[in-house]
């Protein structure tokens, strides 16, 4: 079957990370679901663009937003590309094709006073459960690292003597991010809490639950929405939020974006430029100093 063979393409030559293998899979038995359910049970690899925008017109109705069906979209054309790669198939059916129009995501990181009143509180509990949820906070903010990457991260790539942490980001690619006394500190004391607490048995991830389980996706998201809750009126709160908090706060203070795109793990600069906005208090800050009617 074709589509096993394109994820067995992404998986071994590409190297993508579960997750993304994960969707590139459902897209394409969603669309190749929907071609043999309306068009006489037609192959995937035979569809036209005439099936496939009929495809794209039932996700628009069936309110997936613009970002999502271009994400879909996106998916199929990798697929028709590997096709060409292989010899499967002389043109891609979306060669001609134009993305949808998407509003420009804005996203607001948390300022410096929303993120320090929070650990700096008494919020989190005297247990082992608030040591880890406030090590977890620590770290993303400290780190800049991925959700995934946190629940990832093995002690032996943790290097707490020399101060430095290994992350295996996006495609297996490897970065080196440096460790910063206070969430240094707070790792010793986690590391040491969580030995007291959870039998060793074989286990090689960093943070782990009470019971000595892997942590989940949504127990990583639910701690973080949760706590900034209590200190942040703004509406998105998600562990996204505080890797643009990490990337922007260090920009606003000076540090160069080339070398910020390395401790994010990007690729392209351009990716690291999203999170280069001048902040509204930064601005707020250049209005005040030099507009000539401010003084």
């Amino acid at each position: 079957m074709l589509i096993d063979k394109f994820i067995d393409y992404l998986t071994l030559e590409k190297s993508y990370s579960p997750n993304t293998i994960k969707a590139y899979y459902k897209d394409l038995n969603d669309f190749e679901n929907f071609s043999r359910s309306n068009f006489d049970n037609i192959d995937i690899e035979e569809s036209n663009y005439s099936i496939i925008r009929s495809w794209i017109i039932e996700l628009v109705n069936n309110g997936n937003s613009n970002r999502t069906v271009n994400r879909k979209i996106s998916s199929l054309k990798s697929f028709f590309k590997f096709l060409i790669k292989t010899d499967s198939i002389k043109t891609s059916p979306l060669d001609q094709h134009m993305p949808l129009k998407q509003k420009k995501k804005i996203e607001v990181p948390f300022s410096k006073e929303e993120i320090f009143s929070l650990l700096d509180s008494d919020y989190f509990p005297d247990s082992y459960k608030g040591l880890l949820q406030k090590t977890i906070i620590t770290f993303f903010y400290f780190t800049g690292v991925r959700r995934i990457e946190l629940i990832e991260l093995k002690e032996s790539n943790l290097d707490l003597k020399s101060g430095v942490v290994k992350v295996l980001g996006k495609r297996n690619k490897e970065r080196i991010i440096p460790l910063l006394p206070k969430i240094k500190d707070l790792l010793e004391k986690y590391i040491s809490e969580r030995n007291n607490v959870i039998p060793k048995i074989g286990y090689d991830l960093v943070f782990l639950s009470n019971k000595g389980f892997k942590l989940s996706e949504k127990y990583v998201y639910r701690t973080v929405v949760e706590y900034f809750k209590l200190v942040s009126s703004k509406t998105k709160k998600a562990p996204h939020v505080l890797r643009h908090s990490f990337a922007t706060h260090l920009i606003n203070e000076g540090a160069d974006i080339n070398s910020v795109k390395e401790l994010l793990g990007h690729a392209s600069l351009s990716a690291t430029q999203i999170y280069s906005h001048t902040s509204m208090e930064k601005i707020k800050e250049v209005f005040q100093k030099n507009h000539p009617r401010a003084k």
